[in-house]
């Protein structure tokens, strides 16, 4: 198969490694990708949003599989333009992934379908949000509608903690057409954890859990970003919640979907929250997520082309995947100062000297793999920070500790200035 890869991030970088060892993989390349992309794919200089230059690039090199990687082009509706052109594609139509291009559909289509989440209000009235807010009080949730990079959330501790998270969406414009319309719901209480889920429109193949670290710094404190770590699988979910989570969550919402004239095909990612009353839907992503797809790579013991094939198909029901029981650590390098105003530039070496150093940094087997998630070549063809998110650090150890152990020799080891992580995934 000739296949196409859309995205420049950790989790393309991590999907391109996997694609690449399928034996059914015959040529791939990725749109625009990255300089780790490239050492397993071939880089085309085409934006992730530029809709008709990807699905030219599609037809003209007659590639047979296009993987869809971030959020964005898929709300956007390459998919559906892909497939109409002819091409093949994993992931969902732009109707279906209004599961996470809009939060206010998904609560809404909760609310019908008695899907478990937080009772919720939505508005577009800065005014009326703010009653709303201080008839419940505080601690309480407000989220820009639409999709904010990981940043459209805010867990405000106090109601004037709300009302500011409201004007900065719906007067200040932060977010621009995402926070035009705000949903605030009650703060729910417990650990949270990412499941996420294979989907062909009717069956769901559940793909192994893990949980990330949003919060920027040790402890949870801090703005949330798009990840700072990841560890698979979590210890916070035991088989019979997981269950649960598949029977009261992702089941109803792919039958939801297609009895409503949006059958989902690809991958629903479901961040849930346990509380004493249950699992709780907090949001949908309608794709791998960044870093826990990091993480999950190293874990796949399965080829994973076929079972997106199989997705897009409609014939998932009879497939399977297996995964290595060892657990696995992602651990984000970032850029100084992120999620707010960083500097770029900065000249990154040493990326095989440091796995090296991570490898033997435990006991026991493990391996150690550096994905590329923000990265580029300077024109003295040097490796520099590019981006928030610059590297994901990924071990795989026969317990979590000892896959911790490697991930972090492995970070200390790199050779860049202006590298900033969290000291505690996976603790």
């Amino acid at each position: 198969m000739r296949l196409l890869l859309v995205g420049s991030g950790g989790r393309e970088h991590a999907l391109a490694w996997t694609l690449a060892a399928s034996p059914l993989c015959d040529a791939l390349f990725c749109a625009p990708g990255n300089p780790g992309i490239a050492a397993d794919a071939t880089c085309v200089d085409i934006a992730v949003d530029d809709i008709d230059g990807l699905v030219a690039f599609a037809t003209r090199e007659r590639i047979d599989f296009a993987v869809i990687g971030p959020e964005a082009p898929l709300i956007a509706g390459l998919v559906d333009r892909l497939e109409a052109a002819g091409v093949k594609a994993f992931g969902p139509t732009a109707a279906a992934a209004r599961l996470e291009g809009s939060k206010r559909f998904t609560k809404d289509l909760c609310r019908r379908h008695g899907i478990p989440t937080a009772d919720f209000g939505t508005f577009t009235d800065a005014g009326a949000a703010k009653a709303f807010i201080r008839e419940r009080g505080a601690p309480i949730v407000v989220k820009a509608d639409g999709p904010a990079a990981g940043k459209g959330v805010v867990v405000a501790a106090t109601v004037a903690e709300a009302e500011a998270a409201v004007d900065a969406a719906l007067v200040d414009g932060a977010f621009g057409a995402s926070g035009a319309e705000v949903v605030v719901e009650e703060c729910l209480i417990g650990p949270e954890a990412s499941v996420f889920a294979l989907v062909d429109g009717r069956a769901v193949l559940p793909l192994a859990s893990a949980h990330d670290y949003k919060r920027a710094f040790d402890g949870d404190e801090g703005p949330n970003t798009g990840g700072m770590g990841a560890v698979s699988p979590t210890p916070r979910l035991d088989p019979g919640t997981e269950d649960r989570i598949r029977r009261e969550i992702l089941e109803p919402t792919v039958a939801a979907m297609a009895g409503e004239g949006a059958p989902f095909r690809g991958v629903l990612y479901a961040g849930v929250i346990l509380t004493a009353d249950g699992p709780k839907l907090l949001e949908y992503n309608v794709r791998f997520g960044d870093p826990e797809c990091q993480a999950l790579a190293l874990r796949l013991m399965s080829d994973l082309l076929p079972a997106l094939v199989a997705a897009r198909d409609g014939v998932l029901k009879d497939m399977d995947l297996r995964w290595y029981p060892e657990p696995a650590v992602c651990l984000v390098l970032a850029a100084d100062g992120y999620p707010g105003p960083y500097a770029k530039g900065g000249a990154i070496s040493g990326l095989e000297e440091a796995a090296a150093v991570g490898e033997c940094a435990a006991d026991g087997p493990g391996e150690v793999m550096i994905f590329h998630a923000g990265t580029a070549s300077d024109a003295d063809g040097r490796l520099v920070a590019n981006g928030g998110r610059v590297l994901n650090v990924c071990a795989t150890g026969e317990t979590v500790d000892a896959a911790r152990r490697r991930a972090y020799a492995t970070a200390a080891a790199v050779r860049w200035a202006d590298a900033r992580w969290r000291g505690d995934v996976g603790v």
